[in-house]
């Protein structure tokens, strides 16, 4: 079963009329339940291709589908709409609502779903408990430490029970024990709820855990290694 498909994606970005071509017919599917890192060097795609997949960015050809739709035909008021209800996001800067405490943020998610308000409450609750943050629920983020806020942001991600996490650097600014809470966290979300990952990385420590690896050079698959 494919969960993520993409035929022939590719990407222009017009920079002061000298085209960038960001991603080159980019061939890819992916499964449930995967545990995938996107690497490369800077400039080869990784972050773009993402944004792809993510709906956060149209392609300039090609296809992105995603359970059966064909979001690179989506409006883009449907597009949101499918981005909230099947795709979950972790960021390398955190973007959590500094005014909101830490289960306010998790449940923002499930606010704009117009989840009802009792399961939001017992569904924040058990996201922060299982990562680690149960004593943390009424904190704002400016009291968080760095590795705390990135737990939040993967229970807030998770919240809205997402067909796959697209993660865009999630260590680059947390320290080395922060960094393996945070890896050990995803991977055992991944194996015990067959959490579908997908993270675009530097890291070698995210590498490591990763059950497959697609290499991409120049905004074309390179290599795709799976473990």
């Amino acid at each position: 079963m494919t969960i993520i498909k993409t035929e022939k994606l590719t990407k222009v970005y017009d920079d002061n009329s000298l085209p960038v071509r960001a991603l080159n017919k980019v061939d890819l599917e992916f499964e449930p339940g995967e545990f995938t890192a996107i690497v490369g060097p800077s400039g080869s795609g990784k972050t773009t291709f993402l944004n792809m997949i993510g709906g956060l960015d149209k392609p300039t050809e090609g296809k992105i589908i995603i359970d059966g739709t064909e979001i690179s035909k989506l409006s883009d008021s449907k597009l949101i709409d499918f981005r909230l209800h099947n795709i979950g996001f972790v960021f390398q800067a955190y973007n959590l609502l500094p005014v909101l405490t830490a289960k306010e943020n998790v449940s923002f998610i499930m606010l704009l779903q117009k989840t009802d308000p009792k399961k939001m409450e017992a569904r924040a609750m058990e996201l922060l408990k299982q990562v680690g943050l149960e004593d943390k629920v009424d904190v704002r983020p400016s009291k968080l430490s760095g590795g705390q806020q990135q737990r939040v942001a993967v229970a807030r991600a998770l919240a809205s029970k997402p067909k796959f996490i697209l993660a865009d650097e999630p260590t680059a600014n947390l320290d080395t024990e922060s960094a393996f809470n945070l890896l050990d966290i995803m991977a055992r979300l991944n194996k015990e709820e067959n959490v579908t990952l997908i993270f675009s990385t530097h890291d070698q420590r995210v590498i490591e855990r990763a059950r497959r690896v697609v290499t991409l050079v120049d905004g074309a698959v390179a290599k795709d290694e799976r473990r």
